[in-house]
């Protein structure tokens, strides 16, 4: 009896915890992959097929090609119990409607002129969220990091999320001026280049400003502990 008396209760808190806690606390390494593999499957990969069919077929063969990447990429992650990011859901959808116009109206100038379209009202949505609690950066940066009510109310990350969603917006907005005017000026076969590789560009540019941005807050808000383990990204 005295045996059991003095045998200590083990607490299987303390050695859950730590894990627990480093769950939620991944490497910035960690975060920029998932950036950039949401990125790049999102909007990369579909560029890269749409313009590798434009050039080798035509621009009808381009559309379907480049919808099928972005829809087998949805039905894939599916099926394989993986989260499918809010942006790659995004692009299929837009890409869709863009496609179904297109072939109604038997015009590809439609289907060139419906991202710029696009770019406008985003630039618009992204504006006008700042207005609301959450802004529009604060809605997908779940996509990315593991993100909590209280995390997403410190003053710090709220600062940063109304920072970068404006920095969005005037991206988005840059981008249907510029955009526009290209087409109206260049030739088809001349857009679709500039397009791509500009496009692609500032886009990357932007992902890494707001890793940047992103980083520097979190490491004065704790959330990027240097022993952390990263969550598992798939």
């Amino acid at each position: 009896m005295s045996t059991l008396a003095a045998t200590p209760v083990q607490d299987p808190t303390p050695s859950t915890t730590p894990s627990i806690a480093a769950g939620h606390r991944p490497r910035l390494g960690a975060v920029v992959r998932r950036v950039t593999l949401s990125v790049l499957i999102a909007c990369g990969v579909p560029a890269v097929v749409f313009y590798t069919c434009f050039r080798v077929a035509d621009v009808w063969v381009a559309m379907f090609a480049a919808l099928g990447w972005a829809w087998g990429a949805i039905a894939w992650r599916g099926l394989t119990r993986r989260r499918t990011s809010g942006l790659l859901i995004l692009t299929a959808v837009v890409m869709t409607g863009r496609t179904v116009i297109a072939l109604v109206s038997n015009s590809t100038f439609l289907y060139f002129l419906q991202p710029i379209i696009s770019d406008g009202v985003l630039g618009a949505a992204f504006l006008l969220s700042l207005a609301s609690a959450r802004p529009m950066v604060a809605r997908l940066a779940g996509d990315f990091y593991p993100m909590e009510h209280e995390l997403s109310m410190r003053p710090r990350v709220r600062r940063l999320f109304r920072g970068l969603t404006l920095m969005w917006a005037t991206l988005c907005i840059g981008k249907a001026l510029g955009t526009l005017w290209l087409l109206q000026s260049q030739s088809l076969e001349t857009f679709v280049l500039v397009k791509s590789v500009v496009v692609l560009a500032v886009n990357g540019l932007a992902v890494a400003a707001t890793i940047a941005s992103a980083a520097v807050v979190a490491r004065k808000e704790g959330l990027l502990g240097p022993g952390g383990r990263a969550p598992l990204l798939t």
